[in-house]
């Protein structure tokens, strides 16, 4: 088991976060190891997509790295999410 530390956050995220984990029947320190481990990192992220790239049979360019971004950007923005 890890050994506890304490995150410095706002009272409003603290709450969201304890409303958040009390709708799932978790706890607010299970719901951010789910959270933690769920998001890729970028450099994650950079190595799936070249896997992908891969296996597609497609080289992985700058311009091919910008078309899935910007993919990804509009799959975002059509659910509901921030667009980066």
């Amino acid at each position: 088991m890890s050994k506890p530390t304490s995150i410095k956050t706002s009272e409003a995220v603290r709450d969201r976060l304890r409303t958040l984990a009390e709708e799932r029947g978790t706890t607010i320190t299970e719901l951010l190891e789910e959270l933690a481990t769920r998001e890729l990192t970028e450099a994650e992220r950079e190595q799936r997509a070249l896997e992908a790239a891969r296996e597609l049979g497609v080289e992985y360019t700058e311009q091919v790295e910008q078309a899935g971004s910007d993919a990804w950007a509009k799959i975002r923005a059509h659910q509901g999410g921030a667009a980066a």
